[in-house]
């Protein structure tokens, strides 16, 4: 065999050589670097895809089979380019063959292949697992061995390397994949997906209608005004108490009434055995809960208690539903004059609104850690009875107070929020 003959050989060998040595690097990088969520619905209808989670299933003899092939390929090179390099330029040339060799194994067979493997895992992780499954059971007694070794070394270092780490997402780690998700999911289902995973964090008290705000049909009234009442309803359940929220019978679907109103004989007794028992809840109860809790009592309505059992407010199904999807009443009771946007940035709002729905419809971050409403946040902060015009800033929102009656704020104004540091 004449010396460029040779040449050649030894030339085409290593170029095939460097290429594996690139497929194990990359291939490596690549199955690692998976997303195990991705893999697990990909692999009901990818067959590499499914080679691959098997393989990942015992990672100690995936990485011992890779680093056995490509540190046996990278031996081969070292040996075959040392010997190109003496063949064509003595010592010299082995010199200058180790330099290039370091060189273009960093770029060729470590740093382009990881690179690229890193990008788009899948193209390369699952024809790699199609080569890799029948090539593990080739070399099944050589990698056993070594992992034999290796994890008795580990032991021995107090690792346990049977003991495989669950991937598991909790609620945070759930919130940053849908924010990050905004070229595949719609902001309006971002938002709705987001209210989900804060139903948890969100309590009954956080969004129930108060007790002063609680309407409903007392008994107590005259027929005719109990009649006007059913008949102007803005609502589809009332409330029946007598005297006062203290004392709350129960509710009454107004679907029920609907024969005794075709048939003239509504009265107060057809009225009464209309009602529904009343059904309760703790303020302190998470909407997640309340949501499994109306599903399993059949129920829409419930009213909140406190720890000593005082009727403190109402809650209902919709309730939660816009606290997930937001605001989709038609009722003009529901929409009201309760916030008003102006064109300078200002908001005119009710002191009896929730701080949670003035955020959302506003896009302003108002403290609701300690009050519930407006007011609430107003007294909170002031430690003191408010009075109209004056003025304070909170969360570096200036709030203004327009109108206040029976020491309770009535209605404000909200400023946009200043770029410096709240100072208090």
């Amino acid at each position: 065999m004449d010396d460029l003959t040779l040449t050649l050989i030894l030339s085409a060998s290593l170029i095939l050589l460097f290429f594996l040595s690139a497929f194990f690097s990359g291939s490596e990088t690549a199955l690692i670097s998976l997303d195990r969520y991705k893999l697990r619905h990909t692999a009901k209808r990818n067959k590499g895809a499914r080679m691959a989670q098997r393989l990942l299933e015992k990672p100690d003899r995936l990485i011992g089979l890779i680093l056995l092939g490509n540190n046996f390929v990278n031996i081969l090179i070292t040996q075959l380019a040392t010997f190109l390099g003496f063949h064509l330029g003595g010592n010299p040339g082995v010199a200058v063959a180790t330099g290039l060799l370091a060189l273009m194994l960093l770029i060729f067979a470590e740093l382009a292949p990881k690179t690229l493997a890193a990008v788009k895992p899948e193209a390369l992780a699952y024809p790699a697992a199609r080569i890799y499954t029948p090539l593990l059971k080739f070399a099944s007694p050589i990698v056993w061995l070594a992992n034999q070794v290796a994890n008795a070394l580990l032991r021995r270092l107090g690792v346990d390397p049977e003991t495989i780490e669950q991937h598991t997402v909790g609620r945070d780690e759930l919130r940053t994949i849908v924010r990050e998700s905004k070229s595949l999911i719609p902001r309006n289902h971002q938002k709705i997906l987001l209210s989900v995973l804060d139903l948890e964090s969100t309590t009954v008290e956080d969004i129930m209608i108060p007790r002063q705000e609680i309407s409903g049909i007392d008994l107590n009234d005259d027929w005719d005004v109990i009649e006007k009442d059913i008949a102007h309803s803005s609502f589809t359940r009332l409330l029946v108490y007598r005297e006062n929220a203290d004392q709350i019978m129960g509710f009454v679907h107004l679907r029920k009434l609907i024969p005794h109103f075709k048939g003239n004989t509504l009265d107060k007794g057809s009225l009464e055995r209309a009602i529904r028992p009343n059904v309760f809840t703790l303020e302190s109860t998470p909407l997640t809960q309340q949501l499994i809790n109306f599903q399993n009592d059949q129920h829409r309505i419930a009213l909140v208690v406190d720890e000593y059992g005082e009727i403190q407010g109402l809650i209902t199904l919709e309730d939660i539903l816009e606290e997930i999807v937001g605001q989709f009443s038609t009722d003009p009771a529901s929409i009201s004059n309760e916030i008003i946007f102006k064109e300078d940035g200002r908001i005119m709002a009710d002191g009896g609104m929730h701080i949670r729905d003035v955020n959302r419809q506003a896009s302003i971050h108002l403290p609701t850690r300690e009050a519930k409403t407006l007011n609430g946040l107003v007294v909170e902060h002031l430690e003191a009875i408010p009075v109209a015009g004056l003025s304070m800033l909170i969360n570096n929102y200036p709030i203004e107070i327009r109108k206040v009656k029976n020491n309770a704020v009535k209605s404000l104004i909200i400023y946009p929020q200043l770029d410096r540091p709240s100072q208090e």
